[in-house]
């Protein structure tokens, strides 16, 4: 018996303690677990308000970007049509001048053609002129005989 009545006095002096626990959760509670626990939860909203900002402007900036990409795309389209159509064109032009050459070069010819042709003509005509008079002096020079050797003068 004696035990249970050091037991009961042992609780007796428990109380007080106990009760100044319960009193100092209580208030740890109130000034101190409480604005912590709810500045947490104001920082997670925070935080969750913040990253569903972040998505946003992220899907924005993707979205301004795909826009960019596609108006590049275009432009660049629009750019090689015109490259293209500017050298079609110079080809077109060069084809044009190597075919005006070419018509320049062959009347050219064809003028040397008949230039050559017409000396030709008067050459024959020339020669057909002078045969005649070439024929009688080489017939008139065989049926002279050799002429005879000077001195100091080669045949």
């Amino acid at each position: 018996m004696e035990l249970l009545h050091q037991l009961g006095e042992l609780f007796l002096q428990a109380v007080p303690t106990v009760i100044i626990v319960l009193i100092f959760y209580a208030f740890m509670r109130w000034a101190f677990f409480g604005p912590i626990l709810k500045a947490m939860a104001d920082r997670k909203a925070h935080i969750q308000g913040a990253r569903a900002e972040a998505a946003a402007v992220e899907a924005a900036a993707k979205q301004e970007m795909d826009a960019y990409t596609e108006a590049l795309r275009k432009e660049r389209g629009v750019i090689y049509t015109q490259q293209e159509l500017a050298r079609n064109a110079a080809l077109e032009e060069r084809a044009r001048l190597l075919k005006a050459m070419r018509s320049r070069a062959m009347e050219d010819v064809d003028a040397a053609k008949k230039q050559i042709a017409a000396e030709l003509s008067a050459a024959r005509a020339e020669v057909e002129r002078q045969t005649p008079a070439l024929a009688e002096e080489i017939a008139r020079l065989v049926l002279q005989g050799p002429t005879p050797v000077r001195e100091g003068s080669r045949p």
